[in-house]
């Protein structure tokens, strides 16, 4: 299988993962009302979910701005709860409250007016090239994707400059 196909072969297996979560502003808001301290995933999202350890990392993709807010490292396994706290934009979905969850913390959070577009950093990404140039959107279409090593850096190396993140330095 190419690294086009996989976009994280060539990683570790004991190296941490790497995420996109996708959700709206208001989801991503939710999340910062509780300081980073955890984030669901749907329902249909269980085995990626399980598939979550401590020191993964996730990247937020706000639809609608096209944009990067933040990055938050995995602190617990996956665990399950259904309080409400999240909301699908689909109104045939409303019952849908994104019981599978992990603990996470902040590393770098950009301010609304500071967000990254995501766009220039898309086309570069090895996970978007399996979408037409055209349609670069269509990656970010649901909830949560895995992205290897290389595509989080780009991502992280764009945020931490946006925060002011002298590069090489850690960003916590």
């Amino acid at each position: 299988m190419s690294r086009t196909q996989d976009p994280t072969a060539g990683d570790p297996p004991e190296a941490p993962r790497h995420w996109i979560v996708v959700g709206s502003p208001g989801n991503f808001a939710r999340t910062a009302e509780r300081g980073f301290t955890v984030q669901g995933l749907k329902s249909r999202h269980r085995r990626k979910a399980e598939r979550m350890r401590p020191g993964d990392r996730i990247v937020y993709y706000l639809t609608g701005l096209k944009a990067f807010g933040a990055i938050a490292t995995v602190t617990s396994p996956y665990f399950e709860d259904h309080e409400r706290i999240w909301e699908s934009g689909d109104p045939k979905k409303a019952a849908e409250d994104y019981p599978f969850r992990v603990a996470i913390a902040p590393d770098l959070v950009l301010g609304e007016d500071a967000y990254v577009a995501a766009e220039a950093i898309a086309r570069q990404m090895v996970y978007t090239r399996r979408w037409p140039a055209a349609n670069w959107t269509l990656a970010f279409q649901g909830n949560v994707h895995e992205i290897g090593g290389d595509d989080f850096e780009l991502i992280r190396s764009a945020i931490a400059a946006r925060a002011g993140v002298p590069e090489g330095a850690a960003a916590t």
